[in-house]
């Protein structure tokens, strides 16, 4: 019946940053909203250990501090891909959101700018910092900063059919991870009508610390909203490839490409982010997706991580 909890969780445990989610069958993506959401049934997975919240600005400060790694908005653009640019044109930056002006033409997409100075120290552009954004959730990663994140942290980057299926909470067949009902209140979204007006009625106008907003069922904060989530999978409209699958995943580049964009391998990102609203993207629900290009990372694109349960269980068994 739909609504109703599916699956107990796990009687083990992960690290404290993470939550266990049993491995179970459901029906990846939607029938009845977009095209590329194409429902398919009988998705098996394994149980596995997903982040609480997306990566921090504070937890990746810790991974730099480390290793002293330097993401791509950070380095100056390739002259080979962009040869038509001069030297200080390439210099390093990232695509920023900037609302319009009120009285100013709305083109689709021209809201995008790029700054440079802009990366994951520098939010909105140089000018900006990190201060008293520390358990905010970072941003401007492009899918080799993930990586290269997940790698440090001995996890990986999830599936898309584990993040929806964690995103769900253990609800079977709800258009979003907490009922059939839009709320504000429950997530980080777009107060008003997008691109222009934003009341902040929940509270915020761009990111929010993690976990300002009521987990799902399964004790998972910020899988709607607040930022968009890189997965690992290569984008492909709909997903018949998946169906009777266990543990699927699109690991390689397929024939499908986005076909707003064709000729160009993109990755799943899940979840929506805070310029997500009622009358453009809405896509703050567990089957809705989008395709980004993986050299790319924008002021409202993070990520979370996942690792087989069983990585940590000579861990668990020397403590229990």
């Amino acid at each position: 019946m739909a609504g109703l909890l599916l699956w107990a969780q796990p009687a083990w445990a992960c690290p404290p940053e993470m939550v266990a989610i049993s491995g179970g069958t459901f029906r990846l993506g939607a029938a009845a909203q977009l095209p590329e959401e194409q429902a398919v049934d009988d998705v098996r997975l394994s149980t596995f250990c997903i982040d609480r919240h997306e990566v921090t600005n504070d937890q990746f400060l810790a991974f730099v501090s480390a290793t002293g790694y330097v993401t791509v908005a950070e380095r100056p653009l390739l002259s080979d891909q962009f040869p038509e640019l001069s030297p200080a044109e390439r210099a390093p930056g990232s695509v920023v959101f900037q609302a319009p002006e009120a009285n100013q033409a709305v083109p689709e997409l021209s809201w995008w700018h790029w700054v440079p100075g802009a990366n994951w120290r520098h939010p909105t552009g140089p000018n900006s910092d990190l201060v008293g954004k520390g358990d905010h959730p970072v941003v401007h990663m492009a899918f080799e900063d993930a990586q290269a994140y997940a790698d440090w942290a001995g996890k990986t980057l999830p599936t898309e059919a584990q993040w929806e299926f964690a995103a769900r909470g253990g609800l079977k067949d709800q258009i979003f991870s907490w009922g059939n009902t839009y709320s504000p209140r429950k997530a980080n979204t777009w107060q008003g009508h997008f691109p222009k007006d934003n009341s902040g009625a929940d509270g915020y106008l761009g990111t929010a610390p993690v976990e300002s907003f009521p987990p799902n069922g399964y004790g998972l904060y910020d899988m709607t909203g607040n930022v968009w989530e890189w997965t690992k999978d290569w984008y492909q409209v709909g997903h018949p490839q998946k169906a009777h699958q266990h543990n699927p995943w699109v690991s390689q580049v397929q024939d499908s490409l986005d076909p707003r964009d064709p000729g160009i391998a993109k990755h799943v990102i899940k979840g929506g982010s805070f310029l997500c609203a009622q009358n453009y993207c809405s896509r703050y629900r567990p089957a809705a997706r989008e395709a980004q290009s993986p050299d790319t990372g924008t002021s409202h694109i993070g990520f979370r991580l996942v690792a087989p349960l069983e990585d940590f269980s000579p861990l668990l068994s020397a403590h229990s």
